[in-house]
């Protein structure tokens, strides 16, 4: 096996370019359980730790460019007001071991419907940053980014540059059940951001279908019924038919983790309560 080792981004990409069969280690939290349990054995590695464009962070505008570099620890410490749904999922990831070299483009690249990751983003609208040294740059929202279980439109050519999410505008949950709070797949998760700046809502499903997905049904219920003037109570009627619509958007099975039945309900109960927490958080700040 290869080992390979850019300086640069422009040499990453290159070397990306030279050798597709090359597998992107980014924190490697994924990529050595794989190496260990035999289940790949690519022809080589191509290490990003010390390309340092991918370690830094920047405000555009309404939005922070975070480098797909930028572990979970920095989201945690350095973005928990501007991103605040993408810190509660970190907070949940691993052990502060793995939250200190896992990345959210690691956990983008390996594009598992599991990721811890994925609800937040999604439910913030983020936009994933794809680069390739022949092609150049485009940006693509994360609800297209993932294409099947474990895979992605990331191109042979191509590596995660950064993922552009929007500054949040108001409050933002997230919420995993699993056997414990982390160092756990999850056995089904979502995500819900409150927009008042346009009276939306966003939401991320994982680890229920096989992908990451939205729950648009459920969005448009509760952006057209929330009280986003007045900030009155939350309707428990509301809140309960929010959680039945995402879960009636999520496709999942039955596996070694939990049924599909299970994750059904599950995922109804926890946008039930990431919906109340969130519309709670609004009012408390009016």
């Amino acid at each position: 096996m290869d080992f390979l080792q850019p300086a640069t981004w422009s040499e990453a990409l290159a070397l990306r370019a030279e050798r597709p069969d090359a597998l992107p280690l980014a924190g490697g939290t994924d990529v050595m359980v794989d190496l260990t349990f035999d289940r790949r054995r690519p022809a080589a590695l191509l290490d990003l730790t010390r390309v340092p464009d991918l370690q830094e962070w920047a405000l555009e505008g309404d939005r922070v460019r975070l480098g797909a570099g930028v572990p979970y620890a920095r989201v945690l410490t350095e973005l928990a007001g501007r991103l605040p749904g993408l810190a509660i999922a970190a907070r949940t990831v691993g052990s502060p071991q793995i939250r200190t070299r896992g990345t959210v483009g690691g956990n983008l690249g390996s594009a598992s419907p599991a990721g811890d990751a994925h609800p937040p983003l999604l439910a913030a609208g983020a936009e994933v940053e794809l680069a390739s040294a022949a092609r150049g740059t485009r940006r693509l929202p994360v609800a297209d980014f993932f294409t099947g279980p474990k895979r992605s439109a990331l191109a042979a050519d191509e590596l995660i540059a950064a993922v552009l999410v929007p500054v949040a505008a108001g409050p933002q949950q997230f919420c995993k059940v699993g056997t414990r709070n982390a160092m756990v797949i999850a056995v089904t998760s979502v995500a819900v951001a409150l927009h008042p700046d346009r009276r939306a809502v966003g939401t991320g499903i994982g680890s229920a279908a096989p992908t990451p997905r939205r729950a648009p049904k459920a969005e448009q219920l509760v952006a057209e019924e929330l009280d986003w003037a007045g900030r009155t109570a939350l309707d428990d009627g509301l809140a309960a038919e929010f959680g039945h619509r995402v879960a009636a958007a999520a496709a999942p099975i039955d596996d070694v983790r939990g049924s599909a039945a299970y994750r059904r309900h599950a995922l109804a109960v926890m946008a039930r309560r990431a919906l109340t927490w969130a519309w709670d958080d609004l009012r408390r700040a009016a």
